[in-house]
């Protein structure tokens, strides 16, 4: 069948045809297949995939040793919802292993879970209600962190709620700041710290594409939290695992309370993880505490067995290093393409992340990314996708190199991308 004929019969029984208001497309794509870096829609149409599911599938799709061992955690316990597994267990002593803030990890389904908990864990801890996110950051889907994230130029510095039904509650105890502003952190915390219980950041905005944290603003973040007794929270659902086993917070020095991770933790399955110091995570009712957290599916052993498996396979080094070789290349290739051609480009990223800006000009926070042109960006990927090359058409969003890419995929994409610049210059004079 045709993606158009799928796709209209999705409309019937689901509000837009999609599960999540991020994945509308210019066009319907129903997938059928996917396996290595490669996607199979319903008509046969195959497609080099730099999307990842936002970043999740870190080692490939299907993966054979994370499929081995879910398809083996399968056979041995479904769910029981008392008590606990060994997988878990094992889980849960790998975080603690690898990730400089965690003392103690609860497992969770989804990342907005874990950033809900968190949130909630910080006002129990400090009795405070006031929560600080930055523009540009993205937390979830929950009331409490739910704004000012992709925010129109005349919403910046005012409050952007970005659903309807939200709580006023929660959108007055949120207070925005610009990211890497270490001047406008320092006024408010002087000014409104006895009312903060958290400050949560992704140490790196990814919702945004890339945007890189100087040191000064999170060393500033760690003194000032420690100074007033605010928990710092690292929003690290994206980074977490796919910048390395420990982290950004081991490339950044800097540590926070709690840490929040998700996504390619376990390669696609759903899998998250809240951890931190062993006193804040003592708190919950798990331990007796006083601060509710419960969930049916929490630590399922499908998704335990493939977060297992995930870092397994990350452990040893080499798939880091062979993403971070390929992102460098796909980061350096289009930069030489765009300058050549002498179209206003800069092309960020980080590791396995690389992002495309049509723009130039330094960029450290969201409002510096208003320049970038989004006609011409949603156009490029679109493009892109149109001819095989999958980036998610929306401006800004990043694009992930798996440990199934290849040079080959790396250079394809390349001359790709330099066919679609090219007529871009020529279809809409793009300089």
């Amino acid at each position: 069948m045709s993606n158009a004929s799928l796709f209209q019969r999705a409309t019937a029984v689901t509000p837009g045809g999609v599960n999540s208001g991020t994945r509308g497309l210019p066009e319907p794509i129903v997938w059928k297949d996917a396996e290595g870096a490669y996607m199979v829609d319903a008509e046969g149409k195959r497609y080099l995939d730099y999307h990842a599911a936002f970043g999740p599938i870190v080692l490939g799709h299907n993966h054979p040793a994370v499929n081995a061992a879910v398809a083996q955690a399968m056979t041995q316990v479904d769910l029981t919802g008392a008590g606990t597994t060994e997988l878990e267990i094992r889980l849960a002593e790998k975080v603690v292993e690898h990730l400089p803030s965690a003392e103690m990890a609860l497992i969770f389904g989804a990342g907005s879970e874990a950033t809900y908990m968190a949130q909630r864990l910080a006002r129990a801890v400090t009795g405070r209600v006031k929560l600080v996110k930055f523009q540009g950051c993205f937390h979830g889907w929950h009331d409490y962190l739910l704004m000012n994230v992709i925010s129109p130029p005349e919403k910046i510095g005012q409050k952007d709620p970005a659903s309807a039904g939200m709580l006023p509650e929660a959108i007055d105890n949120t207070l925005v700041l610009p990211f890497n502003d270490s001047d406008a952190l320092e006024q408010l915390v002087t000014t409104r710290g006895h009312e903060i219980a958290a400050i949560i950041l992704e140490p790196i905005p990814h919702n945004i594409g890339c945007v890189l944290p100087k040191d000064e603003f999170v060393q500033a973040l760690r003194r000032v939290c420690d100074e007033r007794g605010i928990v710092l929270i690292f929003d690290e659902v994206i980074t977490g695992f796919r910048h390395g086993l420990g982290g950004y917070q081991e490339t950044l020095g800097v540590t926070p309370d709690l840490t929040t991770m998700a996504k390619a933790i376990a390669n696609g399955y759903p899998c998250a993880v809240l951890a931190g110091r062993r006193d804040l995570m003592m708190r919950f009712s798990s331990a007796g505490g006083d601060v509710m957290v419960a969930g049916t599916y929490n630590g399922h052993p499908v998704a335990t067995a493939a977060a297992l498996a995930t870092i397994a396979e990350l452990e040893d080094g080499t798939v880091h290093k062979r993403i971070f070789r390929l992102g460098e290349k796909a980061r350096r290739g289009l930069q030489e393409i765009a300058d050549r051609l002498d179209i206003s480009m800069t092309v960020a990223g980080y590791g396995s992340v690389f992002v495309p800006y049509f723009m130039t000009g330094a960029i450290n926070r969201y409002a510096d990314l208003l320049q970038n042109n989004t006609e011409a960006d949603t156009f490029f990927r679109s493009e892109m996708t149109r001819r095989g090359v999958f980036m998610l058409p929306m401006a800004m969003k990043r694009n992930h190199v798996s440990a199934a890419h290849t040079d080959a995929d790396i250079d394809r994409t390349l001359n790709v991308a330099e066919d679609v610049l090219r007529e871009m210059i020529a279809r809409q004079g793009l300089r």
